[in-house]
């Protein structure tokens, strides 16, 4: 019945053509998070040894999120946009700490409370969600077959699900495909099954028969004339906050990147998380032609990454993402970013959410598809360049650390755009170093071309 409820008031909307969704990701939500008491004890991130000093009722940049913050984030979603076609959650909703600090209940009980929230604010949504590498005990060992935790969260998601074989996979997997639509199908992956930290899935050819299952769905999307959005957590590719920083095993990277290229035709959009960060990622086929588009959402939690060599960069303000679309081609028309500065809710009693920019407004671009944001990415001339400067404003969403972003920030920005196989990073890291901008082939040859266009109508 939920299910016929669904397609009915879907049939009825698309008569507008427009249609809105919405990603919110990373929550992080740690439960500890206290602003009285010793500092050491005030949130996990600073008992790991970073001290947050006075943490503010909305958040600390060196901690993970509070409710208050959480809690704060969804209502807003309603209140800007209230009736969204469905949202997407993208995954890692416990907070930055070691194993024995948490347990396997913790756990469920953090994931059944965002669940929980989700549906009170947006009771007849349906909302597609991912796993992410936290969202498991131990964090990031998820396994490629049956779990505990598996079960128990295909509970507290079955309603948003559409039939028992989606719900029955999932059980297995940690995956599942559903119909958000008669020509719209929802993939959430597992990816976290190819992730470089999980031990149990190094030596698999296809943890979980993860890769073949992707294969058979996005085959059987194209054979019923579907489109599909591609939903996840951890994306691959490379961090653009570290040179050479990537998340899945290279095997697994390189498997994933092929599929995407095989069915191009098919995928209309990839959303993921993982980052903390507001970017977005190419695809590429053998001549050189732009063929798919992933979002990276910026997080909710506000926390600074630990990785080593990042120095003053790796902190956000926290924020929720709103895409425009059109429910009849599944174009990406447009992607507006929220987002609360933290200081300046700290400082004034709460969160004020606002936009932070408009894909089209902002950058000038068309809509929101793979050639615009292909375009967008050649205007990267270096790091100075205007556009460019405007991207990475919003790559941490505004959140000043007190640096400026050099030509070496510029090329790991670039590079991790671009270039989302090891061979291809590679190369373009080289390119950039010893030849500077723009580097890659790709984008030169668009430069290039733009240029000699200007002369032939001038």
């Amino acid at each position: 019945m939920f299910m016929l409820f669904v397609v009915f008031m879907w049939a009825k909307s698309v008569a507008g053509e427009d249609g809105w969704f919405w990603q919110v990701t990373d929550f992080h939500y740690d439960p500890r998070y206290s602003t009285a008491g010793v500092p050491t004890a005030m949130c996990h991130a600073s008992a790991a040894g970073r001290q947050a000093g006075s943490p503010g009722v909305w958040g600390d940049y060196l901690c993970d999120a509070p409710w208050a913050l959480i809690n704060s984030s969804v209502y807003a979603m309603r209140q800007i946009q209230p009736n969204p076609d469905f949202i997407l959650w993208t995954g890692d909703d416990t907070p930055h700490v070691p194993n024995e600090e948490l347990g396997q209940q913790i756990v469920l009980d953090i994931i059944g409370n965002l669940t929980s929230l989700l549906k009170e604010v947006f009771p007849a949504k349906r909302v597609y969600a991912a796993l992410g590498n936290h969202d498991y005990h131990p964090k990031n060992q998820l396994p490629p077959n049956g779990s505990d935790i598996y079960d128990a969260v295909a509970g507290f998601w079955r309603e948003w699900m559409d039939d028992d074989t989606a719900n029955s996979v999932f059980k297995q997997g940690g995956y599942y495909a559903v119909s958000a639509a008669p020509h719209l199908r929802i993939v959430s992956v597992n990816t976290n099954l190819h992730y470089r930290n999980n031990l149990l899935t190094a030596d698999m050819p296809d943890p979980g028969g993860h890769f073949a299952w992707l294969d058979r769905v996005l085959s059987d999307a194209q054979a019923n004339s579907e489109k599909v959005f591609i939903v996840g957590h951890l994306p691959p590719g490379f961090f653009e906050l570290k040179r050479s920083q990537y998340w899945m095993y290279p095997n697994f990277n390189e498997r994933y990147n092929e599929l995407i290229r095989k069915h191009s035709a098919v995928i209309a959009g990839q959303f993921f998380g993982h980052h903390h960060t507001d970017s977005f990622r190419l695809f590429y086929d053998d001549e050189g032609s732009a063929v798919s588009l992933m979002f990276l959402c910026p997080a909710v939690t506000p926390w600074k990454t630990t990785l080593p060599g990042i120095s003053g960069f790796g902190a956000n303000n926290p924020g929720v993402r709103l895409y425009k679309y059109d429910r009849q081609t599944l174009q990406i028309k447009d992607v507006v970013q929220y987002y609360t500065n933290l200081t300046e809710a700290n400082l004034r009693g709460g969160p004020v959410w606002q936009e932070a920019y408009s894909l089209t407004g902002t950058f000038g671009l068309v809509d929101g598809g793979t050639d615009s944001l292909h375009r967008l990415a050649a205007s990267f001339t270096g790091p100075d360049a205007s556009q460019f400067r405007r991207y990475h404003q919003f790559n941490t969403l505004s959140y000043d650390p007190g640096e400026t972003c050099d030509t070496d920030c510029w090329v790991d920005h670039v590079c991790s755009i671009t270039a989302v196989g090891h061979d291809d990073y590679d190369v373009c890291v080289k390119d950039k170093v010893t030849g500077g901008a723009p580097g890659s082939k790709t984008i030169q040859i668009v430069v290039i071309l733009a240029c000699v266009l200007t002369v032939l109508i001038i």
